[in-house]
């Protein structure tokens, strides 16, 4: 987003002053997910904040004056300068009082696009914006594009499990491959409401190599967001018309989440320099990387699950390359080798 006179160091340091360990401001930033820094003070290279948003109580009219309302809400964030923004499931449609026909949907939903194109521009952030999009045969979708901190659409997610309903209100199933969305800070997918209920979606995704999987939904998925969040190893972000909006680290702790204290907005940093281990048997070097990198390495054991995450806390140390070094496998990578052994054990 654009700068202002209030730095965002300045603004959180300032309210944390006066705020403690409780919520800062009206966004749901606490003091554990402040901006982590390295050896030097400097923010690292792969922290991305990331803003989610909840539509509990919002109402209006029509669809242009439900964008409206919450480009007024987004108004929040700009001390934060988040690089990511994303929105609700087909938000421009919900909590209004008119219904509105098959073909309809995507004609008015092009507008409301271009006018969260000029958020992203002007702001100089990404936005998920769920969307109805349409194709040269007329088939009509429950999207969600993506656009960038120019202003472009670089991607659309079509929902691939529609409810019946939704069918036969007359939207389509999107395609059971759709692929991740490359962005400055990695790779993106995104899942919509009832896919929730299928993880083919959120494998297509993990598979190549998506560390961010957005959820634009009507209904929260509660535990779900966390569950999915561990189980494909990267983080989830909700964005939610109703209840609870959340954000999810790899290990399906929650970094932030709307509550009633917060109803609408998240901001919060996810650091994607870090990896997810099955702690057995690789945390016998983990004595010795503590020995070596010091404050730049934070090891973190979940002792029940048996889960180890490595995390880099400097510029200079990549993971991948600490993983090398002392012969780590990723939990994914772990599991698949014992995958492998036990198949050629049956032949």
């Amino acid at each position: 987003m654009k700068s202002t006179n209030l730095s965002r160091r300045h603004f959180l340091q300032s309210s944390a002053a006066t705020a403690g360990m409780a919520t800062l401001g009206t966004l749901g930033v606490s003091a554990s997910v402040m901006s982590n820094k390295d050896e030097t003070g400097q923010r690292l290279p792969r922290e991305v904040w990331v803003a989610s948003f909840s539509q509990e109580g919002i109402y209006a009219e029509t669809p242009e004056l439900m964008a409206a309302k919450v480009l007024e809400e987004l108004k929040r964030l700009e001390p934060y300068q988040p690089e990511i923004v994303c929105l609700p499931e087909v938000f421009a449609f919900t909590n209004v009082k008119k219904n509105y026909t098959k073909a309809e949907r995507p004609l008015i939903s092009e507008g409301i696009a271009e006018q969260f194109s000029d958020y992203s521009k002007k702001n100089h952030c990404y936005t998920v914006c769920p969307v109805y999009t349409t194709d040269d045969q007329k088939r009509v979708y429950n999207s969600a594009i993506v656009i960038n901190r120019q202003g472009t659409r670089i991607g659309t997610y079509q929902k691939i499990h529609p409810t019946k309903d939704e069918i036969l209100g007359g939207t389509t199933p999107g395609s059971l491959f759709q692929p991740v969305i490359q962005t400055d800070f990695g790779k993106i997918g995104i899942q919509i409401c009832f896919d929730m209920l299928w993880n083919d979606g959120w494998d297509m995704y993990r598979k190549q190599g998506a560390e961010i999987i957005f959820f634009s939904s009507a209904f929260p998925a509660g535990q779900m967001i966390n569950a999915q969040a561990w189980r494909n190893k990267c983080v989830v972000v909700s964005s939610t018309n109703k209840n609870t909006s959340k954000i999810c680290d790899i290990t399906g702790e929650v970094v932030s989440q709307t509550g009633i204290w917060n109803s609408n907005l998240i901001c919060a940093p996810v650091n994607l320099e870090k990896a997810f281990l099955h702690l057995w048997p690789y945390n016998k070097r983990f004595n010795e990387i503590q020995q070596k990198y010091g404050r730049k390495v934070r090891i973190s054991l979940f002792h029940e699950e048996e889960w180890a995450i490595i995390e880099s806390l400097s510029p200079d140390v990549k993971v991948r390359e600490i993983l090398d070094e002392y012969e780590l496998k990723t939990h994914e990578e772990h599991t698949r080798s014992a995958t492998i052994a036990q198949e050629k054990a049956r032949e």
